[in-house]
């Protein structure tokens, strides 16, 4: 079941991002991890705001997956894309309950430069979706 879960993240991540799709994906009570955000951000809607925001600053069309680790329902997949001029790498490690929803997400990025890059990204895409 597990590659069946994967394999729906990889249709949201190919297919545009489509907020619908990852609203599907989603537990209610799903928590993300944040490479720039200290505390665990708790809730479907939160969640959603940092993936969305996540997948237009990261998800550009040189964003790629280059490994994936599976271990039941938990999974971490190492990816590289370029923001900027800055080649940014990380890992986003996903677990899904038994209903095959996404109940923690947490990305981990490299270099510092990187970080510095997606924090300032971030927040601005953040802001924009605010108002």
């Amino acid at each position: 079941m597990s590659r069946a879960h994967l394999a729906r993240w990889h249709a949201y991540m190919e297919g545009g991002s489509d907020p619908a799709l990852l609203a599907d994906l989603l537990a209610d009570d799903a928590v993300f991890h944040s490479p720039v955000v200290h505390t665990p951000q708790v809730g479907k809607p939160i969640v959603m705001a940092y993936l969305v925001a996540a997948s237009h600053t990261l998800g550009n069309e040189s964003f790629r997956y280059v490994r994936e680790l599976v271990d039941g329902d938990e999974m971490m997949l190492e990816f590289v894309t370029e923001m900027d001029g800055i080649t940014v790498n990380g890992v986003d490690i996903i677990r899904f309950n038994e209903a095959g929803k996404i109940i923690n997400f947490k990305v981990m990025v490299r270099p510092l430069k990187a970080i510095n890059k997606v924090w300032e990204m971030m927040a601005a895409q953040l802001q924009a979706a605010q108002g």
